[in-house]
């Protein structure tokens, strides 16, 4: 029998690293060629890793919830003697070799896809050399243990969480003396304005892993924490007559907070946001009308029998309401070269919807939006707003995007100032529809009235032009006729 090892896939995308949500297999389970084992979130959706060969799960080398990199190993499979490749080499001659020698372990041949439309790297995973005096020697027994771990027959072990204190290991070091950590990881370092070289190593082979860095951190805040000068300020005029409840805030501060780490897509979702705030000049101009024509015929649609089945909602007017104004205003569907200093002109419609989903929002698009009819738009919505709920949207539904609507009135909120989604020229924000008092032919009634938000970047789109592109979309659903008069 031979141990297999199938190692976190490159998913392409410049994604470096994902989060083990759920494995589907347990140690003793048999596996076939192409079965799922696990799902992963990475940076922009959910995935589902398939096995490539078939035999008896040996070991889960992470645990649930652990973010691993990419071309780590994460499971380890028995096989049948002589079915191993060079990709998939066995545990029991690679191991040894690896632990005795790791500046002479062979080059890695070619690597194959191992999950269906990503590419692969050609990058050697070989480690550079460390000191001598390492971490082994630091840490006296406990540490090849450590080292060993995540090829160990036995049970899996996570190494994010080591079995020797973080205190008592050494840091791993290259020949010229600069921490080994992998590119990730120092970009989180540098994120956090932590020092490398001040960071104790945990990882196999003394190398800096994610967590030594957040440990690093959290060691950095935690006699700001102590101190909480603050806190006690703050609480010292409330309880001036009771010295002793001053206190308790102070001693309570680890209880009274919770830290929710930022990965996956909120992290991506944060990273977009503050790049785009701070590179798209952002322009929002905003517009509140009557849509009671609008929601009527939504009711009348719904009773429609050539629709029925489909999803007939206010958003699905909108959108149309959106592709009919761009059709009017084709300069507003476009993006920023900056390398060229050049304006590119979309031809298509690739209309994004944001939506809201346990992970954090995501914004999938509708690809050629623009040459869709109702119904069809109506099922690719409908099949949008299902996939992104499950967390099964693809990066490819998120990429390519040309303007985005955002409907921010289903949480009851009238309107706000919606941020570019990067590489896009405009979004919209849709607020809620209210019955208000309304001036409606000479007399005051109660109307279906609304508040959009159109926030645009200013390098592509001027105030005039900007202005006429609202208005446009304004007048479509004000007088939903023009669905028609203006298609």
């Amino acid at each position: 029998m031979t141990i297999r090892e199938f190692k976190m896939p490159d998913v392409g995308e410049g994604l470096t690293e994902a989060e083990i949500l759920k494995w589907y297999v347990q140690p003793g389970d048999t596996v076939t060629d192409g079965q799922v084992v696990c799902e992963v979130e990475t940076a922009k959706a959910a995935v589902e890793l398939p096995i490539p060969f078939d035999g008896v799960v040996h070991a889960l080398l992470f645990e649930e919830g652990v973010t691993v990199d990419v071309g780590q190993v994460i499971i380890s499979v028995q096989t049948e003697a002589g079915a191993a490749t060079a990709e998939q080499a066995p545990v029991q001659e690679a191991a040894p070799a690896a632990a005795a020698a790791p500046a002479q372990e062979p080059a890695a041949a070619a690597r194959q896809p191992v999950l269906v439309g990503y590419g692969v790297s050609t990058a050697s995973t070989k480690r550079r050399p460390r000191k001598a005096a390492g971490t082994a020697a630091q840490n006296g027994s406990a540490a090849p243990a450590a080292v060993a771990a995540p090829v160990a027959p036995a049970a899996p072990v996570a190494p994010a969480a080591p079995v020797v204190p973080a205190q008592q290991n050494g840091n791993g070091q290259s020949a010229e003396g600069r921490p080994l950590a992998k590119p990730p990881v120092r970009k989180l370092a540098k994120d956090l304005g932590i020092d490398l070289v001040s960071v104790v190593a945990t990882g196999d082979g003394g190398v800096v892993t994610r967590e030594d860095v957040h440990a690093a951190a959290a060691a950095a805040l935690a006699p700001q924490t102590v101190a909480a000068p603050a806190a006690v300020t703050v609480a010292a005029p409330v309880a001036a007559s009771a010295p002793a409840p001053v206190q308790a805030p102070v001693a309570a501060a680890a209880e009274r907070e919770t830290r929710v780490p930022v990965k996956g897509v909120r992290k991506v979702t944060a990273q977009a946001m503050v790049g785009s705030a701070f590179t798209a000049p952002h322009v929002t101009e905003f517009i509140t009308f009557d849509v009671t024509r609008t929601m009527k015929l939504v009711q009348e649609l719904k009773a429609d029998p050539d629709l029925a089945g489909l999803r007939i909602n206010p958003l699905l007017l909108i959108a149309k309401a959106v592709l009919v104004a761009i059709r009017r205003n084709p300069d507003v569907n476009a993006s920023w070269d900056e390398a060229a200093q050049e304006i590119v002109l979309k031809h298509y419609v690739n209309l994004g919807i944001a939506a809201a989903t346990p992970r954090g929002l995501i914004v999938p698009n509708i690809k050629d939006a623009h040459a869709k009819t109702l119904p069809e738009l109506s099922e690719a919505l409908s099949s949008l707003v299902s996939t992104a709920r499950d967390g099964k949207t693809s990066p490819a539904d998120m990429q390519n995007g040309t303007i985005t609507v955002t409907n921010v009135g289903v949480f009851g909120v009238d309107t706000g100032t919606p941020i570019l989604n990067p590489g896009e020229s405009a979004i919209l924000a849709v607020g809620a529809i209210k019955l208000q008092p309304w001036v409606h032919k000479g007399k005051v009634k109660a109307r279906q009235v609304t508040t959009l938000a159109l926030s645009f970047d200013h390098r592509l789109i001027d105030g005039e032009l900007g202005s006429r592109f609202l208005a446009d979309i304004a007048a479509v659903l004000e007088h939903p006729r023009r669905l028609i008069t203006w298609s």
